[in-house]
């Protein structure tokens, strides 16, 4: 199971995603989030990053020519767009899309055609906080979204529960950031390794 530890802000965060075996990490860009980092930041703490890791910038409504230049800099391999981004704009970024959409939104066909190139990523919305839903979705209900297509489950996921939501939607990847946190961009070590090792537990229980 491919799992992303997303809103790092600090070094030993990032350094303990990479050794537990992280998928992916994510760096939040939006001004809106207390996970907000800066450019050079999240460069200092790509860098330290195996190339096994895939760095990910978090975007919410920002112009494609601020994307494209933090991207740049930072050596981003995927952006990921919590906004009303539509289809057209992310066809204008150069990297590979995440697009994280709500169940409701999920479930519609036309929501999945129209992101048929994108890596969609389910999560539990919350209008105040765009770029980390935060809230549990509905697993049965995402099951049957990842029936038809793979998509990252995001929304609520922490060690208590990451097993359970594994072995019922059976998604490519989770998402996680506030569900292993002592605080707002502070990731608690413990945390993340009972993540992982809820993850590991998940998967000797998935054909």
């Amino acid at each position: 199971m491919r799992v992303k530890i997303c809103g790092m802000t600090r070094v030993q965060d990032a350094d303990l995603a990479a050794e537990l075996g992280a998928w992916a990490v994510g760096f939040i860009f939006w001004p809106g989030s207390p996970r907000c980092v800066d450019a050079p930041s999240a460069r200092a703490l790509a860098n330290r990053l195996p190339a096994t890791v895939t760095r990910v910038g978090v975007f919410v409504d920002q112009p494609a020519a601020h994307v494209e230049e933090v991207a740049s800099l930072v050596g981003l391999d995927l952006v990921q767009l919590h906004g009303r981004e539509r289809p057209a704009y992310a066809r204008s970024l150069a990297r590979p899309i995440i697009k994280a959409v709500s169940l409701e939104q999920a479930q519609a066909q036309h929501t999945l055609a129209a992101w048929a190139d994108a890596m969609l990523m389910i999560d539990g919305r919350d209008q105040r906080r765009p770029e980390a839903g935060g809230r549990t979705v509905d697993w049965a209900a995402a099951a049957q979204v990842a029936e038809r297509r793979e998509i990252v489950l995001a929304g609520g996921l922490c060690p208590d529960n990451v097993a359970a939501a594994i072995r019922t939607v059976r998604p490519h990847a989770i998402d996680v950031s506030s569900g292993v946190e002592r605080a707002p961009g502070e990731k608690d070590a413990a945390l993340m390794r009972a993540l992982f090792e809820a993850v590991a537990d998940a998967g000797r229980g998935v054909e």
